[in-house]
């Protein structure tokens, strides 16, 4: 499995994946036009000055047939030419001492807070490839590339988690919340959301906070919790350093995580090593490796152990990441703490 930069004639694909992967993954929507734009923005950063606001870079998971089965994506400051929204999760505190009484109410308040992070985004696998460790590589390959560019990124970095929904699209939050003043289905301001269409939100949603009491308490119940078919990405990330730290989304309230780029778990951790060409896997351990090409990035697994000549790499790992003796890589340890499962932000 090879985790590598998208090209121009992955559209198709890329649009087949989209359409698989139900509401609520919101910067994957099945829309050719979004989805050739994203194709074309990651082409361009590339080519562009290394600052947050020029890169969007986005990543396909290959199988050995070279179909495209899964994608992953890394904005470098979001909200920067689209306004970027959040509900804070707050405290009210109401108390009188005459009548004994005092009360702790929770409160969303919207925010631009998380404006100009850089953001990861976009992950889905197929669901027959949720398997053998595919999640983790799709997923963190994205820290290999953080930490070989860090400069073309924002120092903290955000993670959208996906929030409960049921399987016909329908969110407690949504319902006991945005439904009131959208007048629309969750599935369809998801929709507008992924292809841009923002101003409703600010022209709609409630500016004062929204004391969460008045909530039912279906709604109340999913404020910060997951999809379960997120729960293997939440733990993921959390292994990397990623917490959540009140932030929700508006329309589903699946929590925000963040974490300073420096502090990630496989940026932190990761080294650059020569390539040491072997015949024969040595080590126990399984590394994430990549190039470090920016316009041909490309990571996959391997079991090795750095040695004090470098890192050894059998002839198919070398065939896979387009390298060559003299050449050099950046590795890091997968980590086999998480489970493999379905990873979906």
């Amino acid at each position: 499995m090879l985790v590598r930069s998208i090209r121009s004639d992955d559209l198709e694909a890329l649009l087949q994946l989209a359409r698989s992967t139900g509401v609520g993954v919101t910067t994957l929507p099945a829309n050719e036009d979004r989805l050739r734009r994203r194709i074309d923005a990651s082409l361009a950063s590339a080519l562009a000055a290394p600052k947050p606001e020029n890169s969007s870079f986005v990543f396909v998971l290959e199988d050995p047939g070279k179909e495209v089965v899964g994608i992953c994506g890394i904005e470098g400051a979001v909200g920067l030419s689209e306004p970027w929204y959040n509900y804070r999760v707050g405290l009210s505190v109401h108390a009188s001492r005459e009548l004994a009484i005092y009360r702790q109410l929770q409160t969303l308040f919207l925010t631009n807070d998380l404006t100009g992070s850089a953001e990861l985004c976009s992950l889905f696998l197929r669901p027959d490839f949720r398997h053998s460790n595919n999640g983790s590589l799709l997923s963190k390959s994205r820290f290999l590339f953080l930490a070989e560019f860090p400069e073309r990124f924002s120092p903290r970095v955000i993670a959208e988690m996906r929030g409960v929904s049921d399987e016909n699209g329908r969110s407690p939050f949504w319902e006991g919340l945005g439904r009131h003043f959208f007048k629309m289905d969750f599935s369809e301001a998801d929709y507008l959301t992924g292809i841009g269409q923002k101003s409703f939100i600010a022209e709609l949603m409630p500016q004062h906070p929204v004391y969460t009491s008045f909530l039912t308490d279906e709604a109340q119940a999913v404020i910060g919790q997951v999809h379960e078919n997120t729960r293997p990405a939440l733990a993921m990330l959390n292994g990397e350093g990623l917490r959540y730290n009140g932030y929700v989304d508006i329309f589903d309230a699946g929590p925000t995580l963040e974490c300073a780029l420096v502090d990630i778990r496989a940026v932190r951790d990761s080294h650059c090593y020569a390539v040491e060409p072997v015949q024969a896997a040595k080590g126990d351990k399984l590394y994430l490796i990549s190039n470090r090409r920016l316009d041909d990035f490309r990571v996959c697994l391997a079991t090795t152990a750095p040695t004090g000549g470098g890192l050894p790499l059998l002839p198919e790992i070398l065939r896979q990441l387009d390298l060559k003796p003299g050449d050099s890589v950046r590795a890091v340890p997968l980590s086999s703490r998480e489970r493999a499962g379905d990873i979906t932000i």
